[in-house]
C-alpha cells in the first residue's frame, strides 16, 4: 500500500514539474542560456590564465636556453686556458639548468595541450549556445503563434453566441412585413366592396374617367390659355 501510494506521488510530481516547466519553458531555456553563457566566460577566463602562464613559461625557457648556451661558451673557454676548477663550476649550472629546462619544456608540453583542448570546449560550447539563442527565438516564436492560436480558438467558440444571434435576425426578416400585408388586405377589401370596378371599367374605355391622368391636366391648362 505505501509503495503504491509512493508511485502515485512520484508520478503526480512528476507531472505537475512537467507541467511547470512547459508553462516557463521560455524562461527556463533563457535561464540555462545565462548558465551556459557565464560558464563560457568562465573557461574563456580560464583559457585566458593558461595562455598567461604557457608565456610565462615559454619566456623562462628562452632565457634558461640563452643562459645554458652562454655559460657553455665560457666553460669551454675555461678547458682551453685547462682551467678545470672554473669548467667544472660552470658544468655543473649548465647541469642544473638542463634539468630546469627539461621540467619547464614538458610544463609547456602540458599547457599546450590543455590550451588545445580548452580552445576546442569553448568552440563547441560557443556554437551549442548560438544554437541555443537561435533556438530560444524560435520557440518564442512558436509559443507566441500558439498564444494566438489559443486566443484565436477562444473567439471562435464565443462565436457560436454570435451566430445564433445572426440566425434570429434573419429569421425575423423573413417575416412578412405587416404594413405591406395591410395594404394588400385594404386592396383585397376593395375589390370585394367594388370600389375599384369604376376605374378598372374607366380604364378599359367604359365610361368617364374616374381619376385624373397626365394628359387630362395637360389639356385643362392648354385650354385656359
Amino acid at each position: 500500500m505505501f509503495l503504491t501510494l509512493k508511485t502515485l506521488m512520484t508520478g503526480a510530481n512528476a507531472r505537475a514539474e512537467e507541467k511547470v516547466r512547459d508553462v516557463y519553458a521560455i524562461e527556463l531555456i533563457e535561464q540555462k542560456i545565462r548558465e551556459a553563457t557565464h560558464s563560457l566566460t568562465a573557461a574563456k577566463a580560464t583559457l585566458a590564465s593558461l595562455i598567461q602562464r604557457h608565456r610565462g613559461e615559454d619566456r623562462q625557457v628562452k632565457a634558461i636556453e640563452t643562459r645554458v648556451i652562454d655559460l657553455t661558451e665560457r666553460a669551454t673557454k675555461a678547458l682551453q686556458d685547462d682551467n678545470e676548477v672554473m669548467a667544472s663550476e660552470a658544468a655543473n649550472a649548465i647541469a642544473q639548468l638542463e634539468n630546469e629546462l627539461e621540467v619547464r619544456r614538458q610544463t609547456l608540453a602540458r599547457l599546450d595541450q590543455r590550451i588545445i583542448r580548452l580552445r576546442q570546449s569553448i568552440e563547441t560550447g560557443n556554437r551549442r549556445i548560438i544554437d541555443l539563442r537561435q533556438g530560444a527565438i524560435t520557440a518564442k516564436a512558436v509559443r507566441y503563434e500558439q498564444s494566438v492560436q489559443a486566443k484565436l480558438n477562444t473567439t471562435l467558440q464565443g462565436q457560436s453566441s454570435v451566430a445564433e444571434a445572426e440566425e434570429l435576425i434573419a429569421n425575423v426578416l423573413k417575416k412578412d412585413d405587416p404594413f405591406e400585408q395591410a395594404e394588400i388586405l385594404a386592396d383585397i377589401e376593395r375589390d370585394l366592396s367594388h370600389e375599384t370596378l369604376a376605374d378598372r371599367m374607366s380604364d378599359a374605355g367604359y365610361g368617364a374617367a374616374t381619376r385624373a391622368t397626365g394628359a387630362d391636366v395637360l389639356k385643362r391648362l392648354k385650354s385656359k390659355k
